[in-house]
C-alpha cells in the first residue's frame, strides 16, 4: 500500500501530470460544459427526440384526415357536424352532455 502511494505522489510530482489533471477537473467541474451540463442537455435532446417522433405521427395523422376531408364529401359534412356543431338551415342540434355522478 505505501509502495503504491509513492509511486502515485512520484507521478503527482510531475508537473505535465498535474497539468492535466487540473485541465480535466476545471473542465469536469467548473467549465459552462461541464459534466452536469453534459447530462442535462443529453436528457434535454432525449426529451426532444421523443417529441419529435410523436409530432411527426401527428402530422401523418392530420394529413391523412386533411386527404380525407378535401376527396370526401361526406366525411367533411360529418366532421364539421361533430367538431363544429353545424347544421343546415331546417334542422335543429341538440348537444346532450352526461354527468359523470
Amino acid at each position: 500500500m505505501k509502495k503504491y502511494l509513492k509511486n502515485l505522489f512520484s507521478y503527482l510530482k510531475n508537473k505535465y501530470v498535474l497539468t492535466v489533471l487540473a485541465f480535466l477537473v476545471w473542465m469536469m467541474f467548473f467549465d459552462r460544459n461541464d459534466v452536469f451540463m453534459q447530462f442535462s442537455q443529453r436528457s434535454k435532446l432525449s426529451q426532444m427526440q421523443q417529441d419529435k417522433l410523436y409530432f411527426k405521427e401527428e402530422i401523418e395523422k392530420n394529413q391523412k384526415t386533411m386527404d380525407d376531408l378535401m376527396n370526401n364529401p361526406e366525411k367533411l359534412e360529418r366532421f364539421a357536424r361533430e367538431k363544429y356543431l353545424m347544421k343546415k338551415d331546417d334542422e335543429d342540434v341538440y348537444v346532450i352532455t352526461y354527468n359523470a355522478d
